[in-house]
């Protein structure tokens, strides 16, 4: 089959839950499909078997396609620094801490990677699904690009445009991208997926005519808005969760620093009809809360600057109940920070944590990447993983004394049984839910919806055709 790929007209066009729920649909056809996205730039990151590292979305994507996640699927991914610089992993691992211009002056280097990672794809799977990058007509970045012309005119992709009408100017958003899309991308183009749709279908019959006519493209679909609450991409994305508040038995305020990484920690937690979760993005008094989470931070030491400056540091030190740290936020709550070789600070520092646990952190070279089954707090094991280069002595994987837990593992609270213990041993009246189930109705769901709205027949058509 031709590779398809999926473009937007802007960023948080639905390019990502759109490639979920193809892969889903496709595998459901018996069709052996792979995600792909050139470039990805994003914090939330996930560990392959092979121990290298990707975005969460491409994981996402293959957990849809029901395949193993590879670095394949993700071969370059940027994790911001701050002050305009980037971690560069290239397939799954990581390669330099840059600059945004000492990035792009290697730009030509990081497509040979990934036409090496697609072409593998090519011969491993029947079908490659690409997703895009923001919109594919920056025209100042088109030199530069990765995912999006790079990727179309290279492996002459089959193409589709997903536009999001919630937002407003649909109509401008689609002719506008037309007009300036590349001649090879556009004349590969299967058509036009207008998305986030919300009402009345019936009223959008009328504009469907007019893309089909006046902008000579088909519909393919009008997709309904439907939020997916799992693996956002983005930590703006956030704002996309939709809570089932209908017992609540837990209010947990959940530190949102500007560092924030791996949200996904928090999924479990916002599905939960038993907790109310909330960000805290700015200092606010926490003594309402019945405990605090501290997740993982992709600039521990940035962010305990925050923390100090907005003043959560001391509502933290004051907090009398219980406080939970994923990874940077287990880091945050130790003694004594080191990062002599500036590996989480653009310069060499010992910052001070809030020193709930008796251990200091050491950040060192390599990063560890890792997972599988871990035994933590004295429950059966579980599955999950690292990614962090901060290094403990005393307690490297996890610890529990009084108030204070954390660990450095990812997808703790995916584990039914831990989290219904950890927070019975708050409110006894706790009781908690399947969170796997939950989890895979939200891919199916979504993925049902696309294929009730969608014409697949014509994509097959484009995509089997000589």
């Amino acid at each position: 089959m031709k590779p398809l790929a999926i473009f937007g007209t802007s960023s948080d066009a639905g390019k990502t839950t759109l490639v979920m729920a193809l892969c889903r649909i496709f595998a459901d056809r018996g069709i052996n499909v792979a995600p792909f996205k050139a470039q990805n730039v994003s914090n939330n990151s996930a560990v392959t078997i092979e121990g290298r590292e990707i975005s969460r979305a491409q994981c996402l994507q293959a957990e849809a396609a029901r395949v193993e996640p590879s670095y394949l699927f993700n071969p370059v991914l940027l994790k911001s620094q701050g002050n305009s610089s980037v971690q560069v992993i290239v397939n799954g691992l990581v390669y330099q801490n840059q600059s945004v211009v000492e990035y792009y002056r290697e730009i030509d280097g990081l497509k040979e990677h990934v036409k090496a990672a697609f072409s593998q794809l090519q011969q491993d799977y029947d079908l490659v699904i690409a997703e895009g990058a923001g919109s594919p007509v920056e025209l100042n970045l088109l030199h530069k690009d990765l995912s999006n012309t790079f990727v179309a005119n290279t492996f002459n992709t089959k193409n589709i445009l997903v536009a999001d009408i919630e937002r407003g100017g649909v109509f401008a958003s689609i002719y506008g991208t037309l007009e300036l899309m590349d001649p090879i991308m556009r004349g590969n183009l299967i058509g036009v997926i207008v998305n986030k749709f919300r009402g009345d279908r019936r009223f959008f019959d009328e504009g469907e005519t007019i893309i089909r006519e006046r902008f000579g493209v088909p519909v393919l679909g009008v997709l309904p808005f439907q939020p997916m609450n799992i693996d956002m991409e983005d930590s703006q994305s956030l704002s996309n969760y939709r809570q089932r508040l209908d017992d609540v038995k837990l209010r947990i305020a959940v530190i949102a620093t500007p560092g924030l990484s791996n949200y996904n920690d928090l999924d479990p937690l916002m599905a939960d009809p038993e907790l109310h979760v909330a960000l805290i993005h700015a200092y606010r008094p926490l003594g309402d809360f019945d405990m605090v989470l501290l997740p993982g931070s992709k600039t521990v030491i940035r962010d305990l600057h925050w923390l100090k400056h907005q003043g959560l540091f001391n509502e933290l030190q004051q907090f009398d109940k219980p406080i939970f740290g994923i990874c940077g936020g287990y880091q945050m709550l130790c003694g004594q920070l080191h990062d002599p070789n500036a590996l989480e600070h653009d310069h060499a520092i010992v910052e001070a944590g809030l020193g709930f646990i008796p251990d200091d952190v050491h950040y060192q070279q390599p990063k560890i990447l890792a997972r599988g089954d871990y035994q933590l707090f004295s429950h059966a094991a579980i599955k999950g993983y690292e990614i962090h280069c901060g290094r403990m002595a005393r307690h490297p994987l996890y610890y529990q004394d009084g108030l204070y837990s954390g660990t450095h593992v990812h997808g703790v609270f995916d584990d039914d049984g831990l989290r219904t213990n950890y927070f019975q041993a708050i409110n006894p009246n706790y009781q908690g839910y399947a969170y796997a189930p939950y989890r895979e109705a939200q891919i199916q769901d979504f993925a049902d919806m696309v294929a009730d709205n969608l014409d697949l027949s014509i994509i097959l058509k484009a995509l089997q055709a000589d």
